[in-house]
């Protein structure tokens, strides 16, 4: 039998958490359901929230049975007691209820009495009609699974109750029926080894457990053969809820476990998968999942709860009676010493029934009983306060062996009105009842009040309404969902999950799996499990998690319940496993709830998450994320999708170390395909982890590998802020060698500049497109300025590079291979010069060859952009041959983040000048031959604090001489192969000098140092547009909002945008594997404006208020980028300042 420890709380087996049928609950109803759908051959998995009891479990005296008691009591909300106590005692207001919890359910302490159904009962309007038609066929089925034997002889409590009931009692006795073994008379020669089956002892014990192993309970018969047909049994598993399975439809179930119709989750985090999910509880235990489930988006009657029906129980205790009832249970010396006749016998021996409309029955009282509950406690006793001393008395008696001390139990079971309801309490996930009224009530007491003066003694009678089984465990039957919860086959109106209670649900239910696996094409999988199955336990933890923060602007809390697990970690070697890839016992599933108001009042529940503390991606290898992805469910029907992850950098002596293993930065979306709304939410934030709350979870760490938890994470942390080791090589990829074959064909012009110098357009022509054979007009060319040496456009490995987008749009392409290209680098420039020079005669060129009244549109990066600014602001070429200006991470404003300021602050440039020399060509390439000069530069630019590091050479001379120019998880592998092994081979420095200026300067000036450009606003009447990458590493959002505020202001009749893409960084912004979707459209929409004529003049009242202009503020001031806040400005200039000391001192060493 598969365990699930209350602490431990296991994962289910992968390989055994898929089934056809999952049944919840063991009573009567699961145990029918389970054998019916074995023995057709159905994979069924059967779970129960309580325990196998063996009959040695059972107790025996009054302090054994304190231990298999759970009580909770909702006026005062308190519990105690295991959760898999075999007695499950819920009190509320003026209400008692009795649950049973093992395998087996209610058949284990109940008296196993089998009377047949009475019309009246089968007439009941609440009984679906169909039913009636093989209800004699469903009796006899079940009366032969429970083996039901008549008791052999009349003991002495139905003899004296034969002997005044009938002058009581309208009507007669009933022969009685119990599902009890009285084959054998001799007890065991030792009742605490395992038996099949022993014989009832009459020794009245039923209703504490049968000790002795003769009740025939549903685990003897339904359960075991439903084991030996294949049924998986799992004991100690609470269900929680019933989700649809949120990754595919119902329509469309194919044969894989993720593709089940029903997750059935046994706690906040572990399910299993089914197609068919049977709800067989019990009243509360029913109810209380389909609440759950309705949290989390299960579409559920109105009527759940309502109509709440009982056995019309009325309880009530005869005590101090001379009458031979002999009702007391016996201990076994007694048995021993008491013939079989005069033993006290079943827990109920004889039933009557009254034309009044009940039943009355007397039961025998099992020894482990403590008497006082049934006087004073649980009773209204008389005389008032008499009880306790009554008690005491009573039990003398009965030690003394005096006549007078005789008592019994009488239950007087009728018909209750049916409007009760069952409640389900959000805040504490609990339910709460009110039992329905009892019309007859009035006469079971008059009726016990007369049994009483027959008998003599004292009368204890209940001082709470008792609750009782209900009709479909609590799912009221009907025609329709406004009436009822279920259907008359026993279905959930919605969603089409079964409750069974009986014989006659099973067989709907077997005809319906067998039909749905026929219509699917399922496979019949079932295979014979043993009784005693066992799994390996794995090695698990468990943490919670509370983070609080604001996503998109408003107020969220996550409570996370995160379960990290190990298949095996026998022989692992702790010590290098900092060496190695994320951990199995670093990843997990996720459970839990997110509180976010804004979106839904009701609590958002998770219905399938994972973690992974530890996961490395090749193109950032020493970065380490923590990322987190959650499924969540709200009551409304509606899912979302909740994203985050922690990046962890190592960066200047673990700066940002807390600050990142703390902040978890979140996209929080809904899920499409609803069907429930319309609107697409997509939101932004972050969720912090506070320092009390970290402790809480460290504190409440559990599982049976935490140490060894605490210690792989620790070791992770150091390795990627410390040791700074990296987890995996950037591997260089293989690059097709059709690479180049497949890329539109261009030709290369070499153009002679006005100083002389030569530079090189490289040209590309489109073909026939439909533009062309409608004979529709042509589009002006483009004109693309690279940024400081790397390539951003002509990208061979990619697919959708700028060039290609182009070109697919109908435009020719030009691109300018500057003098500060790679391949075609000047040892003596400066952005100026390229500016003056080399952008006039590119434009030139295209006028050239398609005529002076054709305009170019330019798109332009990084000190590509400032190059054009300073032609168009310095008058070198005019803005009437331009038809759009598009920059990406440039303008004429040029603002840095904290760490770029302050290398462009220090004599870094000066020191590397003077270091290189004559030849300010620094190759990249480590095959490249190079000079010491040029080697000491490399070793120099290596050993530069920057915020992402990688295992290429080349990218970390370039990042060290620059800052990072991209964020790696944004680009291919190949790009980044192709652009460091390839492409950027060289770089000439010559431009720094004057870029340094700019960078201090924050805008453009010329290569003295003056301002002689932001002065001639009047040169820029054209449309533009600025794109900034919104989570900056070298140039902040603030260079776009300038440059846009700036053209507002100055050139109003014109159109002017700026946008800011989030997640990128700076030269990825047009190499990145998601530029051709959230960066190249903005673009493409700007030169089609442009095209369509739409960036001339605009009308007065159209243009742009400069009071407006003058209060507008940046939203992305507070960037979130790296090196924006006041934090990271003023610590990351002491920090550099700290670690300049600390080379100048290791060279003077």
């Amino acid at each position: 039998m598969e365990k699930q420890e209350d602490t431990g709380k296991r994962l289910i087996d992968e390989e055994q958490d898929d089934f056809d049928a999952i049944i919840v609950g063991s009573g009567y109803g699961g145990s029918v359901a389970s054998f019916r759908l074995a023995m057709a051959g159905i994979k069924v998995c059967l779970v129960e929230k309580g325990r196998q009891w063996e009959s040695h479990d059972f107790a025996t005296d009054s302090l054994e049975i304190m231990s298999t008691v759970r009580m909770e009591n909702r006026n005062l909300s308190f519990s105690f007691g295991p959760k898999d106590a075999l007695f499950q005692v819920y009190e509320h207001n003026d209400s008692l209820a009795a649950v049973a919890c093992g395998l087996g359910g209610g058949s284990l302490i109940n008296a196993g009495v089998m009377l047949p159904t009475p019309v009246r009962a089968r007439r009941n309007p609440k009984w679906p009609k169909e039913w009636e038609r093989d209800w004699d066929i469903c009796e006899a089925s079940a009366a032969a699974m429970l083996r039901v034997q008549s008791v052999p002889v009349r003991f002495p409590v139905a003899k004296v109750m034969g002997g005044i009931a009938n002058g009581e009692i309208e009507d007669g006795s009933q022969d009685m029926k119990l599902s009890i073994n009285f084959d054998l008379e001799e007890p065991p020669s030792n009742p605490m080894k395992p038996q099949q089956m022993g014989s009832c002892l009459a020794c009245g014990n039923c209703l504490a457990g049968c000790p002795y192993n003769a009740k025939n309970s549903t685990d003897k018969n339904y359960i075991l053969s439903a084991i030996q047909a294949g049924c998986m049994v799992k004991t100690q598993c609470e269900v929680k809820c019933v989700v649809k399975n949120p990754y595919v439809s119902s329509q469309d179930v194919k044969t894989s476990g993720k593709s089940r119709r029903w997750f059935v989750y046994l706690n906040e985090v572990d399910y299993i998968t089914a197609d068919f999910v049977i709800l067989s509880a019990g009243v509360f235990g029913t109810t209380q999942i389909l609440f759950q489930s309705q949290m989390r988006g299960l579409n559920l009657s109105d009527a759940l709860g309502c109509g709440f029906s009982c056995n019309g129980n009325t309880v009530a205790f005869l005590a101090g009676s001379p009458a031979p009832l002999n009702s007391y249970g016996l201990v076994r010396k007694k048995i021993l010493e008491t013939p079989f006749q005069l033993r006290p016998g079943p827990a109920i021996s004889s039933s009557y029934t009254s034309s009044l409309g009940f039943t009355i029955q007397n039961a025998v009282l099992p020894t482990a009983y403590p008497y006082l509950l049934f006087k004073g406690i649980t009773t209204y006793g008389w005389p008032t306060g008499y009880w306790f001393f009554h008690g005491i008395i009573d039990k003398l008696k009965h030690f003394a062996g005096f006549k007078s001390s005789q008592a019994m139990v009488l239950n007087a079971m009728g018909y209750d009105e049916g409007d009760g309801k069952i409640m389900f309490e959000k805040s504490t996930n609990k339910i709460c009842f009110s039992p329905p009224r009892d019309p007859l009530l009035p006469r079971k007491v008059e009726a016990f009040q007369k049994l009483t003066k027959k008998l003599g003694g004292i009368l204890f009678l209940s001082r709470y309404r008792s609750t009782s089984v209900h009709l479909l465990g609590g799912c009221n039957a009907s025609s329709d969902p406004s009436q009822g919860v279920c259907n008359s086959v026993g279905q959930v109106f919605d969603p089409k999950a079964a409750a069974a209670v009986a014989e006659h649900v099973s067989r709907h239910l077997v005809k319906d799996v067998i039909e749905y696996k026929n219509k699917k094409g399922i496979d019949d999988v079932a295979k014979t499990v043993d009784k005693n199955l066992k799994s390996t336990q794995r090695s698990m933890v468990v943490i919670k998690e509370t983070m609080k923060g604001y996503i998109g602007g408003m107020p969220c809390t996550a409570y996370l319940k995160m379960k990290m697990n190990s298949q095996n970690l026998q022989g692992f070697d702790y010590t290098n496993s900092v060496m190695e890839d994320s951990h199995s016992l670093l990843r997990g599933k996720v459970g839990g709830c997110v509180v976010f108001t804004a979106i839904d009042k009701d609590t958002l529940h998770v219905i399938d998450g994972d973690v992974d503390l530890c996961q490395v991606d090749s193109r950032t290898p020493y970065t380490q994320y923590m990322r987190y992805r959650i499924l969540l469910a709200a009551s409304s029907g509606l899912r979302y999708i909740l994203e985050g992850k922690k990046i962890m950098n190592p960066f200047l002596f673990a700066l940002y170390a807390w600050r990142e293993t703390t902040t978890l930065h979140v996209t929080f979306k809904n899920v499409s395909g609803n069907g429930l709304r319309d609107e697409v939410t997509n939101l932004t934030g972050e969720l912090k982890l506070s320092v009390i709350e970290l402790l809480k979870s460290l504190m409440t760490l559990e599982g049976n590998r935490r140490i060894n938890f605490a210690c792989l994470l620790t070791q992770s942390v150091l390795r990627t802020y410390i040791l700074q080791i990296p987890r995996r090589g950037h591997n260089d990829c293989d690059l097709p060698d059709s690479y180049h074959k497949h890329y539109p064909s261009s030709s290369v012009h070499e153009i002679k500049a006005e100083d002389g110098r030569i530079i090189c357009c490289r040209q590309w022509k489109f073909g026939q497109t439909p533009r062309r054979l409608k004979g529709e007009k042509q589009l002006n060319p483009v004109l693309l300025l690279n940024g400081y040496s790397i390539e951003s456009y002509w990208l061979p490995t990619e697919p959708n590079d700028l060039v290609r987008t182009l070109l697919e749009e109908g435009h020719e392409t030009w691109l300018l291979q500057s003098r500060l290209h790679p391949l075609n680098p000047a040892d003596n420039f400066t952005i100026e010069d390229i500016g003056r020079y080399d952008i006039p005669a590119a434009i030139g060129k295209i006028l050239e060859l398609h005529g002076h009244n054709i305009k170019v549109h330019i798109v332009a990066h990084c000190a590509g952009g400032l190059a054009i600014h300073i032609a168009l602001m310095g008058g070198h070429i005019s803005a009437t041959h331009i038809a759009s200006l598009s920059c990406t991470n440039s303008s004429m404003f040029f603002k840095l983040n904290a760490l770029a300021t302050f290398k462009m602050w220090l004599p870094l440039v000066p020191v590397s000048m003077a270091i290189l020399g004559k030849n300010n060509i620094l190759p990249l390439l480590e095959t490249s031959e190079t000079s010491f000069r040029h080697h000491l530069l490399r070793c120099i630019a290596r050993f530069i604090p920057r915020y992402e590091r990688c295992t290429c050479n080349e990218c970390e001379v370039l990042s060290g001489v620059f800052g990072n120019a991209f964020w790696h998880q944004n680009i291919s592998p190949t790009v980044h192969h192709w652009i460091y092994r390839e492409n950027t081979t060289r770089l000439p420095m010559a431009g720094f000098p004057h870029l340094r200026k700019i960078c201090n300067s924050g805008f453009i000036v010329d290569s003295h140092g003056n301002n002689s450009y932001l002065i001639h606003p009047e040169r820029m009447k054209l449309s533009t547009l600025y794109i900034s990458g919104g989570r900056s590493l070298l140039v902040t959002p603030e260079t776009s909002f300038l440059a846009n505020k700036y053209m507002k202001m100055h050139q109003p009749g014109f159109r002017h945008e700026r946008v800011v893409v989030d997640g990128f960084g700076h030269s990825d912004l047009l190499i990145g594997e998601e530029s051709d979707k959230k960066v190249f459209p903005h673009i493409l929409s700007h030169i089609r404006l442009a095209e369509q004529g739409k960036n001339g003049v605009i009308s007065s009242g159209e243009k742009y208020s400069k009071e407006s202009l003058a209060w507008e503020d940046d939203f992305y001031s507070a960037s979130r980028g790296f090196g924006s806040s006041w934090y990271s400005q003023r610590i990351v200039v002491l920090l550099m300042l700290l670690w300049v000391v600390i080379m100048l001192i290791s060279l003077f060493l």
